[in-house]
């Protein structure tokens, strides 16, 4: 008998995506709700566990857009689970017997293990995954050996019971390019046998088909700039005091929170303000019954954070930020930041946030023009920080290198006046550069 593997309904929006990734090989005996590929779509990439426990057939293949609802697989519950499977569960598939152990520890006493680095540079070549000359790879390790004419018998798995995985290719791949490139360095660089004599820039060119999750990112961003009359107003903050609050608390702060005391915090509670200050700034323009534009405005404050993940810029929301304590609120931050960096948010956690906030500061950014997130209506935009000559804030006349951070807030100006958006900004200046108006909820 055998079970299907389906994909699922994400979310309304959602009807297809792209085989990123088979986690197991045709034939491979998979448990069940055991993880057996991950699919990305333009919103999220998720993993599709297999139903029923059993061997594997695949069907569709990597990179294969399926729709939702499509059978991508199978798994035939008929099989009956290899005794090598089994023994993975319980010891390493190439441990010795006690017998066995005990007397090769008479033989000849096996010298300490080495760390892998020190081990790969002490040995000419690799050994295969197993001792008798055999390994396992995964197709998709097996094509990318193929396109890179690597020996397989030459690269260790890092797989279960040794198979060989992509990743463990492309590493082989990379160390024989460092040494060749060592080996080039070392002979005044001259060309290697192989190429021929040939010099010069390489000229190689490489295309790759564009994730949903980034074609998904085009289209919005493409979408903000035709239809929003997007105006960006710009500012700059002194982040001393913030600073010097950080410097002193930081650590009761961790011990008693466990979690780092931030900026972000910071900055939403400061947004937060503003928002409910302003509330025009926490609208957006929807299509009313009659099919007219509409105004819809929040009590909630709902806090998207621009965060780039390995595959592409996602905007996880922080929910009801208005309710969120220093600690609330920071903790929020680390659990959505790590899960998007693992592939592991949900469509849910990344819609209908109200207010984006955009820190290109981390990445070195001075100064920038974010565009909005639609439907919101604004975007606030971070930077670095760097010391520059400014007027001393409390002796006028004065100049102070002071560390000072250019905000820019960008807008909707078909439901946002000017006045209001800079009235917004500079609230949220105020109160990063009186930090004590937060603590006071002022």
């Amino acid at each position: 008998m055998a079970t299907d593997i389906v994909i699922p309904t994400v979310g309304e929006s959602v009807t297809s995506g792209v085989i990123s990734t088979w986690l197991k090989a045709d034939g491979d005996y998979v448990e069940r709700d055991e993880t057996v590929l991950e699919l990305e779509t333009d919103k999220v990439t998720m993993e599709i566990t297999a139903p029923a426990a059993g061997s594997l057939k695949r069907i569709a293949a990597e990179g294969d857009e399926v729709e939702v609802g499509a059978v991508v697989g199978a798994v035939d519950e008929s099989a009956t689970k290899p005794a090598e499977a089994a023994s993975e569960t319980s010891e390493p598939a190439n441990a010795a017997s006690p017998a066995e152990a005990k007397s090769e520890d008479k033989a000849d006493p096996k010298p300490e293990a080495k760390p892998a680095a020190a081990a790969q540079s002490e040995s000419p070549a690799p050994q295969p995954a197993h001792s008798n000359g055999d390994y396992r790879t995964t197709p998709l390790a097996e094509r990318i050996a193929r396109e890179n004419n690597v020996d397989l018998s030459r690269v260790v798995g890092t797989g279960a019971g040794g198979k060989i995985r992509e990743q463990d290719v492309l590493a082989f791949v990379q160390s024989a390019q460092a040494s060749v490139g060592a080996l080039i360095g070392a002979t005044g660089g001259g060309q290697p046998a192989s190429s021929g004599g040939q010099s010069g820039p390489s000229r190689a060119t490489s295309r790759k088909k564009m994730t949903p999750l980034r074609q998904r990112v085009a289209s919005r961003l493409v979408e903000a700039q035709r239809t929003a009359a997007m105006l960006t107003t710009f500012n700059e903050c002194d982040m001393t005091a913030v600073m010097d609050l950080r410097k002193r608390y930081k650590e009761s702060f961790a011990e008693k929170h466990g979690v780092g005391l931030g900026f972000m915090s910071f900055f939403i509670k400061a947004v937060v303000n503003g928002l409910q200050a302003s509330p025009m700034v926490n609208a957006s323009i929807v299509e009313g019954e009659d099919g007219s534009p509409t105004i819809e405005t929040r009590d909630y404050c709902d806090i998207a954070i621009a965060v780039a993940s390995p595959k592409g810029l996602v905007v996880p929301v922080i929910r009801n930020a208005e309710t969120l304590s220093f600690a609330g609120i920071e903790s929020k931050v680390k659990e959505l930041a790590l899960r998007a960096r693992d592939g592991k948010l949900e469509l849910s956690e990344m819609m209908n946030g109200t207010f984006t906030i955009t820190n290109g500061g981390i990445f070195g950014s001075l100064m920038s023009t974010p565009i909005l997130n639609p439907p919101q209506s604004a975007i606030l935009g971070m930077h670095t920080i760097k010391k520059r000559a400014v007027e001393h804030p409390d002796k006028p006349g004065e100049i102070a290198l002071r560390p000072m951070m250019y905000l820019a807030v960008s807008y909707d100006h078909r439901i946002i006046d000017g006045a209001e958006a800079v009235t917004f900004l500079v609230a949220i200046k105020d109160a990063i550069e009186n930090p004590e108006r937060l603590m006071l909820d002022l």
